[in-house]
C-alpha cells in the first residue's frame, strides 16, 4: 500500500453481488428517493402561475337595467322558465376569475343577501351576473 493511493488494495475488486437478493431495477432505486426531492411542488406552482384567469368587466348602467328587466320578467311566470345565466366567479387562489354559464330553473331571489338560487342548488350573486338569456324570448323570431 502506497501514501499516494490508499485504497489501492480494494479499488480493483468487482462490486459485491448477493447471493441471496436478486438487485433491484434502477427505477425502484431512483424512486425510493423521490420523497426527498428538493422542490416538492415546483411543478405545481408553475402550473398555477401559468392558469389564466379572466378579469371582471363592469356593466353599464343600461345593461344592468336590462338584465333587471329580464330577471323580473322570468320571475313573473307562476312557474319560472329555465333560463341560461352567465356570471363571473373570482378565483380563490390569485387574481380575476371565471366567467360561468348554467341553465337552469330559478328557485329563489334573495334581493337582502343579493343572492339568486336555481333549483339544483347552484347560488349566484346577483352582481356577478353579466347575461341572462330567455330561451323562449331570445330564440322567438317574428
Amino acid at each position: 500500500m502506497t501514501e499516494d493511493f490508499p485504497y489501492e488494495d480494494i479499488v480493483n475488486l468487482p462490486h459485491p453481488q448477493s447471493g441471496r437478493h436478486t438487485q433491484m431495477p434502477l427505477e425502484s432505486r431512483a424512486a425510493q428517493f423521490a420523497p426527498f426531492a428538493a422542490l416538492t411542488g415546483h411543478s405545481d406552482a408553475i402550473a398555477e402561475t401559468a392558469r389564466r384567469t379572466d378579469t371582471f368587466t363592469e356593466l353599464s348602467t343600461d345593461q344592468q337595467l336590462e338584465l333587471s328587466r329580464r330577471l323580473t320578467y322570468a320571475l313573473s311566470f307562476p312557474d319560472p322558465p329555465s333560463i341560461t345565466i352567465t356570471y363571473f366567479r373570482p378565483d380563490a387562489r390569485k387574481d380575476g376569475g371565471a366567467y360561468i354559464t348554467v341553465t337552469g330553473t330559478i328557485k329563489k331571489l334573495e334581493p337582502d343577501y343579493n343572492l339568486l338560487t336555481l333549483t339544483d342548488g347552484t347560488q349566484i350573486p346577483l352582481t356577478a351576473i353579466t347575461a341572462l338569456q330567455l330561451p323562449h324570448i331570445d330564440n322567438f323570431n317574428p
